[in-house]
């Protein structure tokens, strides 16, 4: 056998496993839980690029941020200028910069009881919690309260929650978790963030 031969018996092989587990598959006509988590560097920016992906479809999007506060981001620029996302800061800026625990707490608070309530409106097909799971770390919130409001959301309605350290009760309830992991970062380095890499 050639070694094109021996390449196409390969790929059809793999195409029938893939053609029989595809069979197997079933839609849960629900919207899934997303965690994007990990110490590396990508955690929004991906959720961003699943926004773009269900814009694309015609799908409403909207996004929460609990962290980020005022900070003027390229994502934020270029969706306002789409003008289809409902947008919305919550947060006071890093937990370092308020130095008050209990401002941190209310905001988060106030940003978790925004998200449950348009999750549960059913306008939205997806939402993203951005950097939720910081406030998770912090005790802002607690995962019980997160997983009621997930619990509660309109069928059709995915979620995305992002931020390093999500906890393990809020891994165990999603659909879906994806672990980023820093091999090498500018920072350390001492090279600043960039605007339209890193904001």
């Amino acid at each position: 056998m050639t070694e094109a031969e021996t390449y196409k018996a390969k790929m059809q092989a793999v195409q029938q496993a893939h053609r029989e587990k595809q069979q197997e598959l079933r839609d849960p006509e629900k919207g899934l839980v997303l965690v994007h988590t990990g110490n590396g560097k990508g955690k929004s920016s991906s959720a961003f690029g699943v926004a773009i992906r269900a814009l694309g479809w015609g799908q409403r999007v909207g996004v929460v941020q609990f962290i980020k506060g005022k900070w003027k981001t390229g994502e934020k620029q270029f969706f306002d200028q789409l003008g289809q996302v409902d947008w919305h800061m919550m947060g006071e800026g890093f937990t370092w910069d308020t130095q008050d625990k209990e401002r941190d707490r209310l905001a988060a608070e106030a940003a978790l009881a925004k998200g449950a309530a348009m999750m549960a409106s059913g306008d939205y097909d997806l939402i993203i919690m951005d950097e939720i799971n910081i406030s998770l770390r912090y005790a802002q919130i607690t995962p019980a309260a997160v997983i009621a409001a997930l619990e509660a959301r309109a069928p059709k309605t995915g979620v995305i929650l992002t931020g390093r350290d999500a906890p393990i009760e809020i891994c165990d309830y999603a659909d879906l978790v994806s672990v980023i992991e820093e091999v090498k970062h500018p920072y350390k380095a001492g090279i600043k963030a960039q605007r339209g890499v890193d904001f």
